[in-house]
Parts: structure tokens; sequence; C-alpha cells
């Protein structure tokens, strides 16, 4: 192993010092994976260490770096030195290097990481909070690292939120195709020419290793990255003299999702949202709406809210009301025509960037997305999961967009007539 000289780009100098969590983030063509499966196989070749090699899904050893490693081992020369077999790879002094995807981690699987010294995850972007929990305390032999190479895809993202944290056990390095001395002209060929054919924003975030303004295949892309752009996340404030309209998403055991708007002049502004579960109407209304003291307009529920339940015998709606609210129906459109709806509104729409709960919402709408088809790659229906609770609040907004007003929803007090002058009285 003494005799291999391998060069990496320069910026990979910054692995070869110890610490917990090393990453390397950037575009296509950055040689990012290249380099870490070499360093990798240096590290292994110089002292027996044990390797995970990860991902969020792995249904099988082809999606893993299983043949990258395997291709760099002989370009390395290390043939020799290490054994390839089919689920894992090992070295001649002791040195192991396995695979497995997060997604399918079981009891056992768990304890089988606690003596990893190294844990490389791929596609990083990819990886869930949940995995990232349930993966990071398993790697806790002495002196152990959590190596990370991705191309970011969301600023919230939990591996990117790692990245961009200021901790002093983080190591993060941005590495692109301009930072790889050996991007070859094919690729830069690709790369001119996906530069005339892509929008801008996917441009960026293929080859120049950028956040996207929202998921791939988000069903509003484009309406949250012209936000984005348009400076329309940004700090509101709450205004007396305009009313404040809750809208609603009704939940419980999945999330209830309501927020709180106001209008002017067009301007829909989104001032502050909530979301929970597993909680009863009434507490959401003596903890999260009567403590603001607004000056309330109306609440609007989708048809659902008006339904009795079986448990009381009263509606949602009733119930409001029975607390001093002023409920109104959401007309109840199809949901596809929901969509369009909302995208019309979109332009008119101002979100509150301090207030968690409409960050939150900002998060559905960048994460809301279709079923695509496995066997025709067709979108289909919208995904029900967590952030299509936040996506059908803001549907509903744009349904009853046009009907939020600010009058005192008082029944105006007509003048008497009189009858003498044949007009009337004020």
């Amino acid at each position: 192993m003494s005799d291999v000289v391998v060069e990496f780009p320069s910026k990979f100098a910054a692995f070869d010092k110890p610490c917990r969590y090393k990453f390397a983030r950037g575009g296509r063509g950055s040689g990012k994976s290249w380099s870490i499966a070499k360093k990798l196989l240096i590290r292994g070749g110089e002292k027996p260490t044990r390797i995970l090699c990860t991902r969020e899904v792995q249904k099988s050893i082809k999606q893993s770096v299983h043949q990258l490693l395997k291709d760099q081992i002989i370009a390395m020369g290390l043939d020799n030195f290490y054994q390839v077999l089919d689920t894992e790879i090992r070295g001649k002094n002791g040195t192991r290097i396995y695979f497995s995807g997060l997604s399918d981690i079981t009891a056992d699987t768990i304890k089988s990481f606690e003596g990893v010294d190294i844990c490389w995850i791929e596609e990083g972007q990819a990886i869930t909070k949940k995995s990232l929990t349930t993966l990071v305390p398993t790697i806790r032999a002495e002196n152990s690292e959590i190596w990370v190479s991705y191309n970011p895809q969301l600023d919230t993202d939990p591996i990117h939120e790692l990245a961009s944290s200021e901790r002093d056990d983080v190591i993060t390095i941005d590495v692109n195709w301009h930072d790889n001395p050996w991007f070859p002209d094919v690729l830069n060929a690709e790369r001119l020419a996906a530069k005339k054919a892509m929008s801008e924003a996917d441009y960026n975030h293929v080859w120049e290793g950028k956040c996207l303004p929202a998921v791939v295949g988000a069903i509003y892309f484009n309406e949250i990255a012209e936000a984005e752009a348009a400076g329309r996340i940004t700090r509101l404030h709450y205004d007396p003299m305009l009313k404040v309209h809750t809208i609603w998403d009704l939940g419980f055991n999945d999330s209830m999702f309501f927020a709180f708007v106001q209008v002017l002049a067009g301007e829909i502004r989104i001032i502050g949202a909530v979301e929970d579960n597993q909680r009863t109407l009434p507490s959401y209304i003596e903890e999260d709406i009567n403590p603001k003291n607004y000056n309330w307009g109306d609440d609007w529920f989708p048809h659902d809210g008006f339904a009795k339940r079986h448990q009381t015998g009263r509606s949602d709606a009733e119930v409001m009301r029975a607390m001093g609210r002023k409920v109104q129906k959401i007309p109840n459109m199809e949901v596809e025509a929901g969509i369009r709806r909302l995208r019309e509104v979109f332009p008119r729409i101002y979100f509150n960037k301090d207030d968690s709960g409409v960050m939150r919402l900002v998060e559905c709408l960048k994460r809301y997305r279709r079923h695509v088809s496995k066997a025709t790659g067709e979108p289909s229906r919208p995904v029900h999961d967590e952030y299509s609770h936040g996506a059908d609040m803001a549907r509903y907004l744009g349904i009853v967009a046009d009907k939020l007003n600010n009058n005192t929803n008082k029944t105006p007090k007509l003048p008497k007539p009189i009858a003498s002058r044949g007009g009337w009285a004020g």
C-alpha cells in the first residue's frame, strides 16, 4: 500500500483531518464519489478498518457503491490486496467493507454497525431524519467518522442542515465540475448543452450543486421558485386594522393544519400556521387562537367539518360556533381543480418567514408531489404523506381567497324611510 500514489481534487485534502462528520457536496462531474472511494480504500489498506457504505434505499447490492469500489480497486492496482465478494469487500489486513440500506435497518443490523470506524453515506440528500437519527448514535467506535457525499436538493434536508451547521465537528467541502482537474471533455459538452436546455434552477442543481426551490416533481415547484425569487417569503407582521381569517385542513390522527391569513389590496398574507395531531378542536381554540386576541374574521372549514360525528352527534363546525367562532364552508371542489385554483392565486401569496408554522407550510408545498407509476413513469394523483396536510390547507386557501375580506360581517343598518319627504332618513 505504501507504493500507491493517488491524486485527488485539492479540496479533498480536508478529508485527511480527523473529524466526526465530513461532507462532500456538489453537482455532476465533481468526482466526489470516486474521491471518497479512493480515500476509503487507502485508509483500509493502511490499517484494519471497518467501513459501512450505506444509502437510504438499497434493495440489492447493485444499488450500492460496491461496483464503484471494485472499479477503483482495479484502477489503483489493489486487486492483490482486496478480495471483492458478492456482498462485501475484504482486505488482507482485516479491513472489511459492508453495504446496507438505511430504510431496511432492523434491531439486529443496528448492532452490527457499532464497531464501524467509517460510515460512508452516498446520495445523502435522500436520507430521512428518522434514518439519520437511528444511524448516528450507532456509529460509536472510538474516533469513528461519518462521511457523506451528496448533491443538495432542499436547504431543509436533514443532511444539508447538518453539513451547513457551524459545529466544530463538521467539515464540509463544496466540489463541482470546475474543481475536478480530470473533468472530461465529453461531460463538459453535456454540461454546456444542459445549460442551454435546462431552467436556471435545474442547471444550478444538477451541475453547480445548488439547492432546488422544491423537490423534483413537486406540484408547486414553479410557484415556490417564483415566490422565493420575488421575495414573497419574507417578514410579515399582524396588522390590527385587517381581519384575520383561519383556513383549516381537519385531522385528529392525521395532522390538523390551519393558517392565519390577512388580505390587503389583493395580497394574501399568511402570518401564522399551526400543525398538530391528537388534539380536540377546543384545545386549538383555547391554546392557539384565543391567546392571540386578533381582529378575527371567519374560520373556513372543508365540507367534512359540517358532518355530524357519531361520537358526539355534533359537527366540528357546530363545536366551533358554540365557542363563538364564525365558521364558513369551503366550496367542495375536485382536487385537481383546487390545485389549478391555488396556482392562479399563488402570485398573490406572501409567507411569514419568522413563523415556524408558516415555514412548515412552505416545506409542505416544496415536497407535495404526485405518485409516479413504476410501469409507465407517468404521474397521477398527489401523494398522501406528512406534507399533504399543509398542501391541502393551501389548496383550500386558494379556493376561498377571493371570499376573504375585512368587512365586519354585520348586517348593515338601513335608513328609515320618511314618507312625508319620499326619501330616506339617516
